[in-house]
């Protein structure tokens, strides 16, 4: 197996690892709809408030657990098969890659085992609360982000390699 096969994998085993470990802490010590504020205050930004989601982002498309298990093994080979084209220096590739079969694999594995995925990250001011998540899905959206700017990067060194060969080209 490739270098960059294993680097890959190595991130999405400890995303992995942390996601279903803090999923264990709060399904552990706080009931099914209870909240911690680790910084209390009347409208406190940031909590921990254990609920589960059986769709994907926001709530949309409930009930479809076993289609979203279908699509994330999916995309799961995809990055395997995709890791093996990817060069040893395309290293923040590898990253966003493992974060996100990292994610997949850990919201695939609360469908299978419990059918539904458990969240608790909640985000937002007062009546204004964004959704609530779980590191799988922060992973997720990190490795999207991170994919991207490694793309634009190994697009720019492309450019960077072609201007070089062309322009030793034209000395010779």
């Amino acid at each position: 197996m490739k270098k960059t096969t294993w680097l890959i994998l190595i991130y999405a085993g400890l995303i992995i690892a942390l996601d279903q470990l803090s999923k264990y802490l709060v399904t552990t010590f706080l009931p099914l709809g209870g909240a911690w504020s680790p910084f209390p205050g009347a409208n406190p930004v940031f909590q921990i408030i254990y609920t589960y989601n059986t769709g994907v982002a926001f709530g949309l498309f409930k009930d479809l657990g076993p289609v979203f298990v279908v699509m994330a093994l999916i995309i799961v080979g995809v990055i395997v098969i995709y890791s093996r084209k990817l060069r040893n220096d395309q290293r923040l590739t590898c990253l966003a890659l493992g974060l996100m079969l990292g994610g997949a694999l850990g919201n695939v594995s609360d469908r299978i085992r419990l059918g539904h995925v458990i969240d608790f990250i909640d985000v937002g001011v007062g009546a204004t609360r964004w959704y609530t998540s779980n590191l799988a899905d922060v992973a997720i959206v990190l490795g999207v982000i991170l994919l991207g700017l490694a793309t634009l990067i190994d697009d720019r060194r492309e450019r960077k390699r072609n201007r070089l060969h062309e322009a030793q080209t034209e000395i010779q």
